[in-house]
């Protein structure tokens, strides 16, 4: 039986993307960029904040790489005061946290969002009641793909990581459940599609939040 689930945030517990194409897309007007639609910014997104900002500078009609750090600052500058843009969390999330936590199961995100947005989207659409650990991007721990989130999560929780369900939409957060040795879990609702997961090796596909709770 697992004793916890780690989420992946964006596109898994929270419908995000309009977030980030607004800031991102206000702070590419800002230097008379092109401006991209939120389909774009589905594939953009997933590998933080700094990759985000180099993928749509790489996409422009001529790649404008070389305005990367003018960009990005007024990215951050954005994203700080807009960050809950039109967030909500997806249909279901709430039952499966809350039948979650009364199976006493722990629960934990880990996103390569900074740390305080991730701490701020929690907060605001969950609270502080629900989840045992978060775990935003900082400095001092390698970003997904890299396992090591999934490491300092389990020993917060002091479980084993073959005791975690590792929960998320994309190919970064297979490879991160992956490198960890966790059991993966793909949703269907987030931004990717079930090709990628598959090519990136699910453990397990779902449709619905629910249909979690056939992997505890």
């Amino acid at each position: 039986m697992k004793k916890a689930v780690v989420f992946d945030l964006d596109g898994t517990l929270s419908d995000s993307v309009l977030s980030i194409a607004y800031c991102a897309n206000r702070a590419l007007q800002k230097y008379g960029l092109q401006t991209f639609d939120t389909k774009r910014y589905q594939y953009f997104v997933g590998d933080g904040a700094a990759e985000l900002i180099r993928r749509t500078l790489a996409n422009q009609e001529t790649d404008r790489s070389d305005l990367y750090e003018e960009v990005k600052a007024e990215y951050d500058k954005l994203f700080a005061v807009d960050c809950m843009y039109q967030v909500k969390p997806y249909a279901g999330i709430p039952e499966l946290l809350s039948e979650l936590k009364g199976r006493g199961i722990r629960v934990a995100v880990l996103s390569n969002k900074p740390h305080p947005n991730t701490c701020k989207v929690i907060h605001d659409l969950f609270g502080d009641a629900v989840f045992d650990v978060i775990q935003g991007q900082t400095p001092e721990i390698n970003q997904k793909p890299s396992p090591d989130g999934v490491f300092l999560i389990a020993a917060a929780l002091g479980i084993a990581v073959e005791e975690l369900l590792y929960v998320g939409d994309t190919n970064t957060d297979m490879q991160t459940g992956k490198n960890a040795g966790a059991f993966t879990v793909g949703v269907l609702w987030g931004f990717r599609d079930r090709k990628e997961l598959e090519e990136n090796h699910a453990d397990a596909i779902i449709a619905r939040p629910l249909e979690l709770l056939d992997y505890l």
